[in-house]
């Protein structure tokens, strides 16, 4: 059956409220461009509630790079598409003017985890997202909200902000999906030529190497080292920055418990970030 679509607040307000008459109500908050990746989470909101719901929309404030948002990839029919396919109930797609009628005075801001990586080389992006994701929340007033684990300091970051404002809903991870050479599914990656298609997979197996020598025992500067030697044979690839982070999204110099191995390259013209869970081995 084919997704209602909404295109304004007070519409997916009253038709949220509806929904959630029927019980949990699951929320996938989205740019569009879907993909296999979106569809994870969709599959695991329709799988846990009585309805789910999908925000489309590009939001501006959280791009620190004009011609990023100005590039971005927009297909409503298509997602509209994808969402019937897989039993979403409610899709919110608002125009920017609907979101922002007029100018963005009030923001959320979370400090510290945003200080690093992705935050220290996009300045802002991740108060925009805060902020379109709290008044995403508001309207749709979720039971679960779904992330991919992906974009794990934007996880990170939307966990803490329910935490500490209160928001009544729980934030829920589910795994990063790739392709079968282990790349990460991203609606960047169709941007890629057919060479740098073929050279992205690198980025995954430097996270792997830098995973595997932390859970073998070595230090933080031996595994990263490791990973990033994978990197540096590649010369079209550019690396913004290839990390080690504890839970809080801060980097560490000793590997106690759970780190995140997380990277961003560039690839030509396209930004990819991806990130891994190494478990240190006592």
């Amino acid at each position: 059956m084919k997704p209602e679509l909404v295109r304004t607040i007070a519409a997916a307000r009253e038709r949220c409220r509806e929904l959630r008459q029927k019980g949990r109500l699951g929320f996938v908050p989205t740019m569009g461009a879907l993909h296999r990746g979106h569809g994870a989470l969709i599959e695991q909101a329709r799988s846990e509630c009585a309805a789910v719901t999908v925000s489309i929309f590009v939001n501006p404030i959280q791009f620190d790079r004009k011609e990023d948002y100005q590039r971005y990839t927009r297909n409503l029919p298509a997602d509209v598409a994808f969402c019937a396919e897989l039993g979403v109930d409610l899709i919110f797609a608002p125009e920017v003017e609907e979101m922002y009628p007029t100018e963005q005075k009030t923001f959320v801001e979370i400090t510290d985890l945003s200080s690093h990586f992705c935050g220290k080389f996009r300045p802002g992006h991740f108060r925009g997202v805060a902020t379109v994701v709290a008044k995403l929340f508001h309207i749709i007033q979720p039971d679960i909200a779904y992330f991919g684990e992906k974009d794990i300091q934007q996880l990170t970051i939307v966990r803490k902000m329910v935490e500490d404002l209160n928001f009544p809903l729980i934030v829920s991870s589910v795994a990063t999906v790739r392709e079968a050479d282990g790349l990460a599914l991203s609606s960047r990656n169709e941007r890629l030529t057919a060479e740098e298609r073929r050279l992205a997979p690198a980025l995954f197996q430097a996270l792997e190497c830098t995973r595997k020598a932390i859970e073998a025992g070595e230090g933080v500067s031996e595994a990263k080292q490791k990973g990033l030697a994978i990197l540096q044979k590649i010369p079209q690839m550019h690396v913004e920055y290839f990390e080690i982070a504890n839970p809080d999204m801060q980097p560490v110099s000793e590997i106690t418990g759970p780190v995140r191995v997380l990277a961003a390259v560039w690839l030509g013209q396209t930004r990819l970030i991806d990130n891994v869970l190494a478990l240190k081995i006592e």
